[in-house]
Formats: C-alpha cells, sequence, structure tokens
C-alpha cells in the first residue's frame, strides 16, 4: 500500500537475483533477532542454579561470561558454516 521502499537505494542498481538476495537477507536477519530477543527475555525472567533460583538476581547479560568458550566457539563456528553456505 505504501509502494516500494529502499530509503538508502541498496537496489537501485541492482538486478532481479541481487534484489531477491537482499530481500532474503533482510528477513532471515529478521527472524534472527527475533528469536536473539526472545531468548533474552527468556534468559532474564528464567531463575538459574548459579543465581539460588532467584529469578529477581538473574541478568541474562550476567549469564553470558558464565558460558564456557568450548561451547560458544562450536556454536558460532556452526551459525558461521551455515551462513556461508546459504549465502554461497
Amino acid at each position: 500500500p505504501l509502494g516500494f521502499f529502499d530509503p538508502l537505494g541498496f537496489s537501485k542498481d541492482a538486478d532481479l537475483n541481487t534484489a531477491k538476495r537482499l530481500r532474503e537477507a533482510e528477513i532471515m536477519h529478521g527472524r534472527v533477532a527475533m528469536m536473539a530477543t526472545i531468548g533474552y527475555i527468556i534468559g532474564e525472567s528464567t531463575p538459574t542454579i548459579t543465581y539460588g533460583m532467584d529469578v529477581h538476581h538473574t541478568i541474562a547479560n550476567n549469564q553470558i561470561p558464565e558460558v564456557p568458550g568450548t561451547v560458544l566457539f562450536p556454536f558460532f563456528l556452526a551459525i558461521n558454516i551455515a551462513e556461508a553456505l546459504r549465502a554461497s
């Protein structure tokens, strides 16, 4: 109803395949952002053993350093591989 929206002109000189790739990337990143928001809200409102099962002192930002690097590295590696395969 509002017409074509491209305020920064990313698709001005783009062909059809590039425009479709940009749309797919925008949808994908929007979905990831929505899942991250839900994960953050759940992390804030879920009691953990570290904080004595107390919901009021559970801060999601404090939980990130508690995850060991041996868990985070394969997680981010898998995300990067999946994204690279999807983009190719």
